[in-house]
């Protein structure tokens, strides 16, 4: 197994990693819309679904691999009345159309509207 640490996405803030590859398979942490230069969190639900893609991105590319090989994602959503708003935004990231769960939670970190986490095939 290797751990996947990058700058271009959040640090992890307690004992976990960004993510980890195993084997032929990398497993992303959940990542929450947490701007990763300034710490700041953005507005609205298209802001946050869109920085939490890139945070996925990120860490995806830093362990070699890329949006194309993404297979698998869960969703989480304060709110499932933000659906729509980041499908919208969900689907220009994830452009290989991906197996996906999307949950609505009670809680999710710092407040935030929605966290993403990824499986990628890197071959």
């Amino acid at each position: 197994m290797r751990p996947i640490a990058t700058t271009n996405a959040p640090g992890a803030i307690g004992p976990y990693s960004q993510g980890m590859v195993a084997g032929d398979l990398l497993f992303s942490s959940g990542q929450i819309p947490v701007d990763p230069a300034t710490g700041a969190i953005p507005e609205g639900i298209a802001a946050q679904a869109e920085q939490s893609c890139r945070n996925v991105q990120a860490i995806v590319e830093a362990g070699g691999g890329s949006m194309e090989q993404v297979i698998k994602t869960t969703c989480f959503l304060a709110d499932m009345a933000d659906f729509a708003a980041f499908n919208e935004v969900y689907a220009r990231y994830f452009i290989s159309r991906p197996a996906r769960s999307c949950v609505a939670v009670k809680d999710l970190p710092k407040g935030v509207l929605c966290e993403i986490e990824a499986i990628a095939w890197l071959k």
